[in-house]
């Protein structure tokens, strides 16, 4: 019998951040899976970014750098080039767990439609801050982000032929409508049970929190219902005042 050992496309979506993309391009490099498609997607940085990439451009499946209509512009981009049996996005500032990270994933189980681990948090001097406040759910299904995006795109495995295109109409939350058409379709979804990304804390949701919720409301709204999505939203205000609370007490 063959080994399960399928071709897994990780695409990195960058503009001008050359603080971080070196960290994130070699911990897709060094990954010690050998059928690794590697695509950059930049667009047209001017800081340095680009400069960075080139140095690795004979280990790069796909390097494009143009201008683009925004991040799930970009993200496009880079499904619309990928050839591998998996897609996943590592973009700049975020990293695999470790080297061997991706070799352990699909040694988990062979020929699954999605395969999702859990993310540890870093901030901008690479230090670590601990698990995401969204813990990933013990058996994952497209009903599970109706308290909020439980598996992160760093920790996220699905087969290509699962995935479209991301919704442009969405500017902020994309990958939260992304994730659920994709794990809607799945038969097979396996948790790997370890940590399987690091997560650059930040980002444009971040900064336009108040539109990222709408935007989040709308995409829950649209699979689980209006009221559902209302009631939902009770026990995520819950959740997350619990959830400072705590970490108050236990800062001070």
């Amino acid at each position: 019998m063959t080994a399960f050992a399928p071709t897994l496309s990780v695409i990195t979506i960058v503009y001008n951040n050359v603080k971080d993309i070196e960290r994130t391009t070699l911990s897709v490099l060094n990954q010690t899976y050998p059928n690794i498609e590697y695509i950059v997607i930049d667009g047209k940085s001017s800081d340095g970014t680009l400069q960075i990439i080139e140095k690795y451009k004979d280990r790069i499946a796909r390097l494009v750098s143009e201008k683009d209509e925004g991040i799930y512009d970009a993200m496009n981009k880079g499904l619309a080039v990928a050839t591998g049996d998996y897609l996943i996005f590592m973009n700049s500032g975020d990293e695999f767990y470790e080297p061997d990270t991706v070799q352990q994933v699909f040694a988990t189980a062979p020929y699954a439609d999605i395969y999702y681990g859990e993310t540890e948090m870093i901030n901008d001097k690479g230090e670590i801050l601990g698990q995401r406040r969204h813990k990933a759910p013990k058996q994952f299904t497209w009903r599970d982000f109706k308290y909020g995006m439980s598996v992160s795109h760093q920790a996220i495995y699905i087969r290509r032929s699962l995935t479209g295109p991301y919704n442009r109409k969405y500017k902020l939350s994309s990958d939260i409508d992304w994730i659920i058409r994709a794990a809607k379709k799945a038969k097979t979804i396996v948790n790997v049970n370890r940590y399987v990304a690091k997560y650059l804390v930040g980002g444009m949701s971040k900064a336009k929190h108040r539109e990222s919720l709408l935007e989040r409301f709308n995409i829950m709204k649209q699979y689980y219902g209006l009221i559902p999505t209302v009631l939902n939203h009770f026990v995520i205000a819950f959740n997350l005042g619990w959830y400072w609370l705590k970490n108050r007490r236990t800062n001070d």
